[in-house]
């Protein structure tokens, strides 16, 4: 029905474009008009792409009546983070510093994206330079929380998510360096996947930590990150039919992720549990001691980097940035060459022991966020509370990141709650069939 398009999934919507019953423009139009007159659209969307959305959505109407569409996605529209470039519109990553920054070409992520037929509506909010897990930012804007109006939405990718939460895409893509992807999912109730670092071109994508940055969609379901995944790949999605929890087994690490969670995500993750454990997986704990001295290097890796690439930016300007996120690019000069490098030697060796010790399971489950969403009130107001909320929001999701793995946030089915599974590097494939099975206990 028409009227559902807006709360479809995407891999439902493409199937309705393969059925000849939804017109790809029609939908464009639909979304682009639900955009304008949503209340809150200068909150989620930086700005629209609406002549190429509609360009795109027409080429691929012709496409769907010629049954040439070119995947499971064309026609399908979503959004972007502001930190994609995309030739001829502003990408500003959410900073007065990148202000009037126009690229001449689109991101080859982007490129890939629009051969594979998807529909690009425009550009997210995000985190200043995508340096904040919580999502607010005084200086652009601060989406919406879709669970708690006064709460931030979780970052960095914070518009790309409530772009999808509050109906207004189909699907987005954002960008995740410590849980950018992970933590906006999770608050609003969405499925997100950490890529593997180097999986995904990175060119055309404004920086935060190079050797940390990674693309992922942001989705109503474990299928439509599949696909998006395969779009952004130029290359078919993984056969998920069939995935079953029954004999998987499933290692809940108890080392830093299971300190001080609070009441609502204990209460999900341990849901997430009771339903994987009733479909027949296999849940052992484990503590793995060197998970929480691979956390202490966190300090002397991300801020170093992203310090060194924004350092003549940032202080040729500062006073245009949010105190809060300058503070933490500053904090990456405290650390020396030799800092830096040693922490890298560590987290190597710390790489090497965690693929020995989750041999054998298929995947490493925690909370995706030991805490709800922050509100908004209390963040402006206590510099000591949001630096411990910021650096509390991140810690679980950062592991993966720190272990260089993939990983994916589901909905517990308790608000701004998630589970998070983790998996090798490179294993997307298995980890997402994994996904679907969980996804099918959890609901």
């Amino acid at each position: 029905m028409r009227e559902n398009w807006l709360q479809m999934s995407a891999a439902d919507l493409g199937r309705g474009i393969e059925a000849g019953e939804i017109d790809p423009m029609d939908l464009a139009s639909m979304y682009l008009d639900a955009i304008q007159a949503h209340p809150l659209r200068d909150k989620i969307y930086a700005r629209l792409t609406i002549d190429r959305a509609l360009e795109e959505s027409r080429a691929a109407s012709e496409r769907a009546k010629l049954g040439l569409r070119r995947s499971p996605l064309d026609g399908v529209p979503i959004s972007w983070k502001d930190l994609f470039d995309t030739a001829g519109v502003a990408t500003e990553a959410g900073s007065a510093l990148l202000e009037g920054r126009v690229p001449d070409r689109d991101a080859p992520v982007l490129r890939n994206a629009t051969a594979a037929g998807l529909v690009c509506l425009g550009k997210t909010h995000m985190s200043e330079l995508a340096f904040s897990g919580l999502g607010y930012n005084p200086v652009t804007a601060t989406p919406p929380c879709v669970n708690d109006a006064e709460a931030v939405p979780g970052g960095s990718s914070s518009g790309a998510a409530t772009s999808v939460a509050f109906g207004l895409a189909a699907g987005a893509v954002g960008s995740d360096t410590g849980g950018s992807v992970r933590i906006p999912s999770v608050w609003n109730d969405l499925v997100g996947l950490k890529t593997t670092h180097g999986r995904i071109s990175l060119e055309g994508v404004v920086p935060l930590a190079e050797s940390f940055d990674t693309v992922g969609p942001l989705c109503r379901t474990v299928e439509d990150c599949a696909l998006m995944l395969a779009a952004f790949e130029g290359r078919k999605a993984p056969d998920l039919h069939g995935s079953s929890m029954r004999g998987k087994r499933l290692m809940v690490l108890e080392t830093v992720a299971m300190e001080g969670v609070r009441a609502e995500p204990q209460a999900g993750f341990d849901h997430a549990l009771e339903r994987f454990e009733a479909a027949g997986a296999v849940i052992e704990r484990r503590e793995l001691p060197f998970v929480a001295e691979a956390a202490k290097l966190a300090p002397a890796l991300f801020a170093p980097e992203g310090y060194a690439y924004w350092k003549d930016v940032i202080e040729a300007a500062p006073e245009k940035m949010y105190a809060e996120i300058l503070e933490r690019f500053r904090g990456g000069a405290k650390f020396s060459a030799v800092d830096h490098i040693r922490a890298w030697q560590e987290l190597h060796r710390h790489r090497a022991t965690w693929a020995e010790a989750v041999a054998g399971y298929d995947a490493v489950i925690i909370p995706t966020a030991p805490i709800l969403p922050p509100k908004i009130a209390q963040l402006e107001a206590d510099h000591d509370f949001y630096v411990t909320e910021n650096l509390l929001t991140l810690r679980n999701t950062r592991i993966g990141n720190l272990m260089g793995l993939c990983a994916l946030t589901l909905p517990t089915g308790i608000p701004s709650t998630g589970v998070m599974l983790m998996g090798l590097p490179g294993e997307e494939d298995r980890l997402l069939r994994l996904g679907m099975a969980a996804e099918a206990a959890l609901t």
